[in-house]
Order: structure tokens, then sequence, then C-alpha cells
């Protein structure tokens, strides 16, 4: 199985025209994605020829759902048009809204990511990877290459590079599903969602959480952990060496006195009785060793 993304899944690519959306949408393509149509109203009725795949444009994501059943958009649209893309794929009735849009204003995120709740649709991002479930489908931009075959982990990552490290350090046994839900202040789907899915996912064997400095989510992950899960979970956290007061890398990640410290995190998930790595590298081996018992 899989979490929030499968191979039933059919995917709207609200952007696809554009440089990005085209790129990504033919790595979709190729991975398996069931990419059913494009959203951009200057396009309407338009179709884009993909290698063996054709793609129609629609003008509303209301009429490319009700034409093609889709369930699930991944949104590569400016950070000033995010808002209302968000906005109506889930007044569409999308369940999955995959924002891949990096520099979304911190207001828009709270306002959409309310309104997206309110109706049932679940917000990965913004400015995040997306997710793959390898052999199955892929939403956003990992790369399926790193990682091809399904497996026995699932991953649930703030950092998109790390992401890519640990599928690749891992991609000899697999992956149920690995999520990437971004780095912003306010993200749509947290650690605590995805470490719930992954512990209803008969398939996932281990969890492994990748966090990094900023915040509390990683603190809060491991109380939960602590009284919710029963699967193994590995973890590592970004962000060790950061000078306190100054962001790195992702718009959450900063760090103001002891709180959102790297040494927090590590101690907040140990205490839960979460095997913490102290490389991407480490964490890998980890992961073998505890799968191999």
């Amino acid at each position: 199985m899989a979490i929030h993304l499968t191979k039933d899944s059919k995917v709207l690519v609200q952007g696809m025209t554009g440089a990005e959306g085209m790129k990504h949408t033919r790595r979709m393509l190729a991975a398996g994605t069931d990419v059913v149509g494009g959203v951009n109203p200057r396009k309407a009725g338009r179709s884009v020829d993909f290698d063996d795949r054709t793609v129609p444009v629609f003008g509303t994501v209301r009429e490319a759902v009700d034409t093609t059943g889709a369930d699930v958009t991944v949104v590569f649209v400016p950070p000033q048009f995010t808002g209302a893309a968000v906005i109506e794929a889930a007044d569409a009735g999308i369940g999955l809204a995959v924002v891949i849009t990096e520099g979304v204003p911190v207001h828009d995120a709270v306002a959409f990511t309310a309104y997206a709740k309110a109706r049932g649709t679940r917000i990965i991002g913004p400015n995040c990877p997306g997710l793959i479930s390898p052999g199955q489908s892929n939403a956003g931009i990992i790369p399926a290459d790193i990682a091809p075959q399904p497996g026995r982990i699932g991953l649930v990552s703030k950092s998109g590079t790390l992401t890519y490290q640990l599928m690749h350090e891992l991609r000899d046994i697999g992956f149920s599903s690995a999520v990437g839900i971004g780095g912003d202040p306010v993200i749509g789907t947290s650690h605590i969602d995805c470490l719930a899915a992954f512990e209803a996912d008969p398939d996932t064997e281990l969890i492994v959480l990748i966090g990094e400095i900023g915040g509390d989510a990683e603190e809060r992950a491991a109380t939960y952990v602590s009284e919710q899960i029963s699967k193994p979970v590995i973890a590592y956290i970004a962000g060790f060496t950061a000078p306190e007061g100054r962001t790195m890398g992702h718009a959450g990640a900063i760090v103001s006195g002891s709180t959102g410290t790297a040494q927090a995190k590590r101690a907040a998930l140990e205490a839960a009785g979460v095997t913490v790595g102290s490389t991407p590298t480490e964490t890998a081996r980890l992961v073998r060793s505890l799968l191999a018992q």
C-alpha cells in the first residue's frame, strides 16, 4: 500500500503549461503517474503532448474534475496566485493538493490551509517536493529514479534535499511512500499526520522522520510517537551547527534562544524512544541495522 497517493490517484497539474509544470509533468508521467489534465484558463481547450501521452488543458479545476474524475492536484503557480489556486481546488472537491510553490506569503498560507481543511482537502506544502509512492505514483518534483522500487520504509521530511539523500541511500530496501511536507512556518500536513498514516499502513514496517531547526514540530511528533506509534522510528535533525537567530534554508528554520534547537529536538525524540542519527548516512545505517534484526 501507500499513504495519500496510490496507482489509482488521478492527478491534475495547475500551471502545467509553464516551464516547471511542463518539465515535472513529463517526469511524473514517466514515473507512472496518471496525469489526467492541466489547468490554465488562458489555454483551455488545448492539449500538450508528452512523449507517448497527450494531456488536455482545462480552464478551471471544476471542469477538469467533472471531466476526468481527478482527485489530486499539483500546484506549480507563482506565489501571488497560489492561494487562489488552492481555494479553487478545494471548492472543486480535490482531496489532495500538493503545493510546490516557494515564497508563498505566510498570511496566504494560513488562509488557504484553513480553507482547504474545512472542505476536506489535504494540503502538502507549500514549498515542498511533494510525495511519491514508488511503483505507483509521483506527485511533485521528487526524482523517481533515486528509489524506483516499493519497499518497507515510510519517510516524512521537512527537507527536499534530505528526502532525496535518504531515498538514495536506502533505495535497495525501498519505500511505501516518501512525503516532503515542506519547511515553511505554515504547512498543511505535519510530521504527526504522516506518522499516523504510516502507522495505519500495513506495508510500512519502519518510519524515518527528518526534521530541522525551528519551531516545535519535532517535539510534538516525539510526544505523538511515545503515545501512538508502535512501529520503530528513526530520525535525523538538520541544523546542529546553525547559528542562533539566523534562518537556515527554510523560512521556518530559525532558532531563538533555546527554542527549536537541534539539540532540544534530538533530546525529545530520544526520550520518546526514537533513535536519532548524527548524519544522514548514519541514519541510513541505523535503518538497515534495525530492519535486519
